[in-house]
């Protein structure tokens, strides 16, 4: 099991250009089973969830091209409808698979998908609104079955705004005759990015970025290649990264636009970010002093759907205000097991309360100490970094295949920054 040793002290500083979006990455890898005519991708992030997607598509009959170091052409025919139970308990987003192949092969067995270890995350969203659809379902302890003898249009009414549940509806909507309308949809931009690509293959997909979709079926898609964006998360926490080390740093290409709440929420916390083109600057300072609501309130940062603050950046948050001068209470109502992570960040040194296992009052800036962690997920493994990156002292940090499931290469982008950061066996 690999391990990240961290001397941390040293201020991030330059230039560093982010990773394609992850979430981006992972759906379209299942929109490209939509269509026997190869689907090329650029800008793929290289990690182990798009790994695992890729070898998911390749089980099912896919063609699998490495066209480049970035770069990959999927060529979707499909030779099973069974998505492999080992491959799929990897990988939360497995699931995708469903809406495509019930699309084509009126048929899908999914294992129990994986993910991230962040509480109960629930999958019925995703299979209602198949069955909204046509589809019947089929549950076992090892996991679902779904089959149709041809889908069908309807005004669907997700009942949560999920991410991957409208991704999964859509995926299969868009082979579906007649209309259907997916009501409580969501629109973060790699929900966005995935309709922009179905409309370029020759969907027809209307509202794209608001909560209403409106898809009208047709009878084939074709082939396209497709750029992907920058991961707006990774730019997130990088900004936090370079912030708690009073570092200056410019992030390329980050997609200014979809971070207008991600600079809002960092502002309130201190730390000032320019927009020079596609870029972001973060600009040095010697402090950072939390913005207090009127009147001298404590603020609350608050989770929510897009286009509100990430649920996934809520840990960098969380390190981050440990850094800032003033008091803070985040709320990440989202995932029940998020938060038990702040335990190890208290550890190096950070004075907080953990009021509940969806809130904490962090009470800035706390002097942090090197010291030997573990990863329990993506994006709070990326806050310890972050932490020990600034801490006094040399840090461990073990289980960091969790941090690579996420951010490509961390390691070695950051030594690009100064970090005095080395990964060991």
């Amino acid at each position: 099991m690999a391990k990240f040793i961290v001397e941390g002290g040293t201020p991030l500083r330059g230039t560093i250009t982010p990773a394609g979006n992850k979430n981006e990455a992972l759906p379209l890898v299942a929109a490209a089973m939509l269509t026997d005519e190869p689907v090329t991708l650029r800008n793929v992030p290289r990690i182990r969830d798009v790994k695992g997607m890729l070898e998911i598509a390749a089980a099912l009959g896919a063609r699998i091209e490495e066209q480049g170091p970035h770069v990959v052409r999927i060529t979707g025919r499909i030779a099973t409808t069974e998505v492999p139970r080992a491959l799929a308990g990897e990988i939360r987003t497995s699931l995708l698979f469903a809406g495509p192949l019930l699309a084509r092969a009126k048929r899908v067995q999914l294992g129990l998908p994986g993910g991230d270890v962040i509480g109960r995350r629930r999958n019925d969203t995703h299979f209602l609104a198949l069955q909204a659809l046509g589809a019947e379902l089929d549950v076992s302890r090892d996991g679902y079955g779904l089959r149709t003898d041809g889908l069908r249009a309807a005004d669907v009414v997700l009942d949560e705004a999920s991410v991957t549940a409208t991704e999964n509806a859509l995926l299969a909507a868009v082979l579906t005759k007649g209309r259907t309308t997916l009501h409580n949809a969501a629109g973060e931009p790699h929900v966005q990015q995935l309709a922009h690509a179905l409309v370029a293959m020759g969907a027809r997909v209307a509202g794209i970025g608001s909560n209403t979709l409106v898809v009208d079926g047709v009878d084939a898609l074709h082939g396209i290649e497709h750029t992907i964006l920058s991961d707006h998360m990774e730019v997130g926490s990088l900004i936090g990264a370079v912030a708690m080390t009073h570092g200056e740093a410019t992030i390329r290409g980050a997609v200014p636009q979809h971070l207008r709440m991600t600079r809002m929420v960092f502002k309130r916390l201190g730390v000032d970010t320019e927009v020079v083109g596609d870029d972001l600057v973060v600009r040095a300072r010697d402090r950072y002093v939390i913005e207090e609501d009127l009147g001298g309130a404590i603020p609350t940062i608050k989770a929510q759907p897009w286009p509100g603050f990430p649920s996934d950046l809520s840990s960098i948050a969380i390190a981050l205000a440990t850094q800032a001068e003033g008091t803070v209470l985040i709320h990440e109502w989202m995932f029940p097991g998020r938060m038990y992570w702040v335990g190890s960040l208290e550890g190096m040194g950070a004075r907080l309360v953990l009021c509940d296992p969806h809130r904490v009052v962090v009470v800035g800036p706390s002097r942090l100490y090197g010291s030997d962690l573990r990863s329990p997920d993506i994006r709070a493994g990326m806050a310890l970094l972050a932490a020990t990156l600034c801490a006094k002292g040399t840090s461990t940090i073990a289980n960091i295949e969790q941090i690579d499931r996420g951010y490509e290469s961390l390691d070695e982008r950051l030594r690009g920054l100064g970090a005095k950061i080395e990964r060991a066996a």
